[in-house]
């Protein structure tokens, strides 16, 4: 029945498939310009880039029972709105006392302020009603920048666990804004653009410069999720410069063993290498990462393609993609093989194997498969998986569905949508029941912005887009560049530039 599905983190789940196959509601035959459209809209108070998350029958202390979809926006503030009738429950400010959202420091990729810009993550089991985390930014007076991690109790927006917890960190290196052979972390050089990760009891946050702007490095720092105590610091760029984690707004991935993959932008990559392949000075600009969580943080493997100090003094780094997790898929000859997938501006697919990712040669890339060319521009943006077939959706291309057949990727797509998507691309996400009734939807960021519906099984398909009805029916205003739909229990739901927009079955 609808209103039992919960969305508690970016993608749907830390594999980050983008698929949610409990959807009942919404199936290839209703969902069309006669019995779908925009059923209403959520105003906030600044521009929604996280994905909006959502749990199901949460009950409120004098409210009642309520299915509840959380915004966070870039003035630093959280709603609670009840999701069927768009009542505002609950909303918190996270600014600090006489404080403001930061300036855009200088560069237009999060403006005109930056307050929360990533899709926070949300767990139900803690106490005492369940936790919400997010990231906000801030200023006060004098031009002193913050960065703190909240939890707020979902049922009120109070802060849990003594909460928030400043972020500071040091690490050991001699790069970008270092001092007495540590590397440390100014807050007002950061953006939290990647979406958190919870895994295994630790929030981990990443974090990205605002434009090219030095001095920044590449950080990675996890929270105890019960009191928010720093429990890890990794910087992948310690003795260098740059390689940040931005990955268009996307998130971090795990495997179930507790791995976090990544792709890490332009910057400083040791050529050199140590004796078990592993850059001699821990530098990993512009590489496809995994790290182990088990004990503390450290790169477990990584991948770097043969040219990768050329792409990042050109800018054209894997910075700009996220990571798919692939379930488990069998080769021919009956071998199981543990994939991940990413791709960057290079216009290249890159699988690599979980297990031996390929790390760095000069002359050759060692990796399990490439596909050069798989696009016409830059990938910003991530896929989505949905019974064995890869979704992408490249700058100024179409959707393109690349199948798995003896555990690799299609090299040429076997559907693609009619239209192409302007600048950043599209990141799909799926809705299916099981493995049946499966749509892929993205959104086009254009003026006004266009939500798309296709048939999962043939891209070619058009269920409907919002530009369909008649007048202004379903239009939700100008386009918010790296937004991904949330689909949950028969409702769309799209961040945009004041609020979010909410599709479903027309009364």
């Amino acid at each position: 029945m609808p209103g039992q599905t919960d969305v508690v983190t970016y993608h749907y789940d830390n594999a980050r498939t983008g698929a949610n196959l409990s959807e009942t509601v919404l199936t290839p035959a209703n969902v069309n310009a006669t019995k779908f459209g925009k059923m209403g809209f959520h105003s906030v108070d600044g521009k929604v880039d996280g994905q909006p998350v959502y749990l199901s029958q949460v009950s409120i202390s004098g409210q009642g029972t309520h299915n509840v979809l959380y915004v966070v926006s870039e003035h630093a503030s959280v709603y609670a709105f009840d999701a069927d009738s768009g009542t505002t429950l609950w909303h918190a400010s996270l600014l600090g006392s006489g404080e403001i959202p930061s300036d855009p420091r200088n560069c237009s990729q999060i403006a005109p302020e930056i307050g929360i810009t990533s899709t926070p993550v949300i767990d139900r089991s803690r106490a005492p009603h369940g936790a919400l985390y997010t990231v906000a930014m801030s200023k006060n007076a004098t031009g002193n920048y913050f960065q703190r991690i909240h939890a707020l109790d979902i049922t009120t927006g109070a802060e849990l666990f003594g909460g928030p917890a400043t972020v500071t960190a040091a690490y050991p290196g001699t790069g970008d804004n270092s001092t007495g052979g540590s590397v440390i972390f100014d807050a007002g050089q950061y953006a939290e653009r990647a979406g958190l990760l919870l895994l295994n009891g630790t929030v981990y946050t990443t974090w990205t410069s605002h434009c090219d702007q030095r001095p920044y490095t590449g950080w990675i720092i996890g929270y105890d999720a019960n009191t928010l105590t720093q429990t890890k610091v990794l910087n992948v760029t310690p003795n260098g410069s740059e390689g940040s984690i931005w990955m268009s707004g996307t998130a971090p991935a795990a495997d179930s063993n507790g791995n976090i993959y990544f792709l890490d932008a332009n910057g400083t990559f040791d050529t050199t290498l140590d004796a078990n392949g592993f850059p001699s000075q821990h530098d990993f600009g512009n590489s496809f990462l995994k790290l182990s969580t088990s004990a503390r943080l450290t790169v477990a493997d990584y991948f770097t393609m043969s040219g990768t100090v050329a792409e990042s003094n050109a800018d054209e780094d894997l910075g700009s993609g996220g990571v798919l997790v692939l379930p488990d898929v069998t080769d021919s000859g009956g071998q199981t093989h543990q994939l991940a997938v990413g791709a960057g501006k290079d216009r290249v697919i890159y699988v690599v194997d979980r297990n031996a990712m390929g790390k760095f040669n000069p002359s050759a890339d060692n990796i399990y498969q490439e596909i050069p060319g798989a696009f016409t521009d830059a990938v910003f943006s991530m896929p989505a998986y949905f019974n064995n077939t890869v979704y992408y959706g490249a700058v100024g291309n179409t959707i393109e569905a690349f199948p798995i057949s003896n555990a690799k990727l299609a090299a040429t797509a076997s559907s693609k949508t009619g239209n192409a998507f302007p600048y950043p691309g599209a990141t799909p996400s799926i809705s299916a029941n099981g493995s049946s009734n499966a749509i892929v939807w993205a959104v086009e960021n254009s003026s006004p912005a266009v939500l798309h519906a296709y048939d999962a099984t043939n891209l070619a398909n058009e269920l409907y887009n919002s530009s369909q009805a008649s007048g202004s029916r379903d239009q939700f205003g100008a386009g918010n560049k790296f937004i991904t739909p949330m689909i949950v229990n028969g409702k769309v739901y799209v961040g945009t530039a004041s609020g979010v927009a909410v599709f479903g079955l027309l009364p």
